[in-house]
C-alpha cells in the first residue's frame, strides 16, 4: 500500500523522513525469561528473539532530543528484541541468514514522553505507544540518571555508569509498534558519535505503577547484561508499513 509522505500534527506539517539532528541516548539490556516476555507482547503477533535458549532481551532506554522535527523532548522506552518470520526487513540490514531464521527488530512496548507534540505525532504517524509522563534526566554527573513518573506515581529510575569508548558506526533497524489492532513496521536509521558501552553498568529501581509491575513479571530489576550511552546521535524515521 502507498505510504503518506506528509502529516499534519497540531496544525504543523511533518514531512517523511522525520529527522533527529541531535539527541543523546542511554540504554540497558536485560536477559529475561522468554516465556514471560512473550506473554507480555503476545498482543503484537510478534515472537521474541532468543539469543540464548529460553531467554529474551528487554531493553530500557532514556533519550534527550535536543533538535528534531518533533521538537525537543525527553523519552523513555521499554523494548524487546523480536523476529517476524516470512517477511524481508524494511531497513537495510544483512538479509540472508537473518531472513532465513526470522530477522530481528525492536518492538516498542512502552514509550512515555514529556511533550504533547511528539506524543500526537508518534501515535498518529507510527502507532508508537506514547503517553505523557514526567521524565527527569540528570546527565551532568559521571552517572546518567533518569526518573520516570506517571500521574504523580513513581514508575522507575535507571542509572547508567559510563563505559569504554566503542566504534561509532551508522546502523539501521526495524522498529515495530502495535496500536488499534494494527501492527506497523518502521525503518529507523542512526548515526552515532561518542558511543560508550560496558557489561552490566546499570541500576534499575521499580515502583508500584502498572509498568513497573510488568517489568517485575520479567524478573526485574536484575543485572543488566550490557549498558551503553551515545553523546550525540542523528536519526531518521521513515513512514510505517502496516502489516
Amino acid at each position: 500500500m502507498s505510504r503518506a509522505s506528509r502529516y499534519t500534527i497540531q496544525g504543523h506539517e511533518v514531512t517523511i523522513p522525520v529527522e533527529v539532528r541531535d539527541a543523546s541516548a542511554h540504554m540497558a539490556s536485560f536477559l529475561v525469561p522468554a516465556a514471560a516476555a512473550q506473554d507480555l507482547i503476545g498482543y503484537s503477533g510478534l515472537e521474541v528473539a532468543e539469543p540464548l535458549p529460553g531467554r529474551a532481551v528487554c531493553s530500557l532506554a532514556f533519550m534527550r532530543y535536543l533538535d528534531s522535527d518533533l521538537g525537543p523532548y525527553h523519552e523513555v522506552a521499554v523494548a524487546f528484541l523480536v523476529r517476524h518470520k516470512g517477511m524481508e526487513p524494511a531497513s537495510s540490514i544483512t538479509k540472508s541468514a537473518e531472513v532465513a531464521r526470522g530477522f530481528l527488530g525492536a518492538f516498542i512496548h512502552q514509550l512515555p514522553v514529556n511533550q504533547e507534540f511528539t506524543l500526537e505525532a508518534g501515535r498518529g504517524i507510527w502507532g508508537f505507544p506514547k503517553f505523557l509522563a514526567d521524565i527527569d534526566l540528570d546527565l551532568a554527573g559521571p552517572v546518567a540518571r533518569c526518573e520516570l513518573r506517571h500521574e504523580g506515581e513513581f514508575v522507575l529510575s535507571l542509572a547508567i555508569r559510563p563505559g569504554i569508548t566503542m566504534p561509532a558506526r551508522g546502523s539501521s533497524l526495524d522498529a515495530y509498534s502495535h496500536a488499534d489492532g494494527v501492527l506497523r513496521r518502521t525503518a529507523w536509521s542512526m548515526e552515532p558519535a561518542g558511543m560508550r558501552g560496558r557489561p552490566t553498568g546499570a541500576v534499575l529501581s521499580l515502583g508500584d505503577h502498572p509498568i513497573a509491575k510488568e517489568l517485575r513479571s520479567l524478573g526485574l530489576p536484575g543485572r543488566a547484561v550490557f549498558s551503553s550511552s551515545i553523546d550525540h546521535v542523528r536519526m531518521q524515521f521513515q513512514a510505517p508499513d502496516e502489516l
